[in-house]
Order: structure tokens, then C-alpha cells, then sequence
């Protein structure tokens, strides 16, 4: 039986999770969901209640986990070559998040990108935290819309969808897993359905 593993969007800039190019994938930060979660799981993640953001309680993403990958096979698998981050290109090609590329011999080199210093230089805590589990999700199956998401309905935040703080909720009851199911279907829509809230921050800050 699937279960849902719920958590805040702390920053939502399209990097983790990453839902272009046909994938969303989770492939850096929340070690624990990508280490827990089980094929055919959902993550759902809700927006931040933070100041400047004020998405509380709105759907940001939900995926449902088709593919576990190590990074290895993250780096070579071709369907993912355009999630490896060009941060002088566009927007989505900036917050690539297929950034870990294996050394002869073993360890990592971080490509420059949303986990780089300003100056493009690899940030160990941020090298160390991603690969502590070496386990990427993928899904095929999902719905993305970032800062313009619909609310979550009350059923759903009683049965404890929506979190208050740090960490993840794992929904298990039968009956919440399938009333968030059958409303996510109602929704009529499924992929990428709109901008990250850093990418419309950007448009706005840009006018």
C-alpha cells in the first residue's frame, strides 16, 4: 500500500525537487524521503509560510515515486542529460539538479550550480548532506505548480498533509491516501503546470 510523505517546500526555485523536461526528480536535500520512500509512494510538497512567501497550506508538487537511481546512474542515464545545470542559460537549465559527477576512484565533483559558492566552488556540507544517501527519485507521474498551486483542502490538512515545520509526515490511513488521490485526479491536470515561486519572484522583480 503507498503512502504519502509530506513536507514543506522551505525554497522553491524548480531545483529540489526539479520538475522539468518531462521528469520531476528529487535528487539533493531531504535525505530521509529519499532514503524511506518506497516505489509507487507519493511526495507531496506544500508551500512555505514563511515571510515574503505566504504559501502555507498550497500544493506545490506531488510525485509519485516511479524510479529509484544511484547517482551514478543519475549522471549517465541520457533522459536526464538536460537536468545537469547550465547557470548562464535559461532559467531551467540554471536549476539543473543532476550535479554530482563521479571521480575515478570515488567521491564526487559538484557542478557549478544552486548548491555551488557564489563563485561557482563546490560547498562540502551541501556535497555531503546530498550524497550521504545515494538515492535519486524519479517520476513520470506528477503535478508541478509551484508558487501558483491550489490550497490543500481542510479534509486533507486534518488527516495531516500539511506540516507546521522541519521534517516530513507520513500519511499511511487508507482513506487519506485515497481522498488526496481522488482530489489530485480532480484537479485535471498533470506535469509542469507553473513557474517556481523563485522564478516568478525574478519575472516580478524584473518589471
Amino acid at each position: 500500500m503507498p503512502v504519502i510523505h509530506s513536507y514543506i517546500v522551505a525554497y522553491d526555485s524548480g531545483f529540489a525537487p526539479n520538475p522539468f523536461n518531462g521528469f520531476c526528480t528529487l535528487a539533493t536535500c531531504k535525505p530521509d524521503i529519499r532514503k524511506r520512500a518506497s516505489l509507487g509512494d507519493w511526495i507531496v510538497g506544500t508551500g512555505s509560510n514563511r515571510q515574503g512567501v505566504r504559501r502555507g497550506g498550497f500544493l506545490v508538487h506531488a510525485m509519485r515515486v516511479r524510479e529509484a537511481l544511484t547517482f551514478v546512474e543519475y549522471w549517465n542515464d541520457p533522459r536526464f542529460e538536460k537536468k545537469k545545470p547550465n547557470l548562464h542559460g535559461s532559467y531551467r537549465m540554471a536549476c539543473g539538479d543532476n550535479i554530482y559527477c563521479p571521480l575515478e576512484g570515488g567521491g564526487w565533483r559538484q557542478l557549478n550550480s544552486y548548491h555551488s559558492g557564489e563563485d561557482g566552488t563546490a560547498v562540502q556540507k551541501h556535497i555531503s548532506r546530498d550524497t550521504s544517501v545515494d538515492r535519486v527519485l524519479i517520476s513520470d507521474d506528477f503535478v508541478y505548480f509551484g508558487a501558483e498551486g491550489p490550497k490543500i483542502p481542510d479534509v486533507l490538512r486534518d488527516a495531516g498533509l500539511v506540516l507546521s515545520g522541519r521534517g516530513r509526515k507520513k500519511v499511511e490511513e487508507p482513506a487519506s491516501i485515497a481522498n488526496f488521490e481522488t482530489w489530485l485526479e480532480g484537479l485535471g491536470v498533470k506535469g509542469y503546470q507553473g513557474r517556481p515561486f523563485d522564478m516568478v519572484e525574478a519575472a516580478r522583480k524584473r518589471k
